[in-house]
């Protein structure tokens, strides 16, 4: 056992033509010694997500899973935008439209305001737009 941790060995990694270890599939991506870092684990541990919080992350990252609610943050990120406007930009129906809305709206992505008759959505915060663009800069790197 070492200062700050535990270490298990173990070798069981096929061999290569010139008698080296190489890994198998699902391999090589993994550790080849085992080893706790007790110390860096309790520091991480302490500052770990709650699970309601994790959860409710996680709620997040799924409504933003959906291709047609990335597009209408992004119309959103440049614009206030009604739901005719959005309905017109995405070449979809109002209704279709609205049920996107209320999801995002349901988890404070996106808010409105009224104005007479007319309903003006925008994202919530800067938390939102910052969320997007750091999104979209991570993509576009890819690329």
């Amino acid at each position: 056992m070492g200062k700050f941790g535990t270490t298990t060995t173990t070798t069981t990694a096929a061999k290569g033509p010139k008698g080296r270890a190489r890994p198998g599939p699902g391999e090589g991506d993994v550790c080849e010694v085992r080893y706790v870092n007790e110390e860096q684990v309790r520091r991480v541990q302490a500052r770990l997500l709650e699970d309601e919080t994790a959860h409710r992350l996680a709620e997040t990252f799924k409504v933003l899973s959906d291709p047609t609610r990335v597009k209408i943050l992004h119309a959103l990120s440049l614009a206030e935008l009604c739901v005719c406007d959005l309905s017109n930009l995405l070449g979809m129906n109002d209704s279709a439209v609205s049920h996107h809305l209320r999801l995002l709206r349901a988890l404070k992505l996106v808010k409105y305001r009224k104005e007479g008759r007319m309903a003006y959505y925008s994202l919530d915060d800067e938390h939102i737009e910052r969320l997007f663009q750091q999104g979209l800069e991570h993509v576009q790197e890819a690329e």
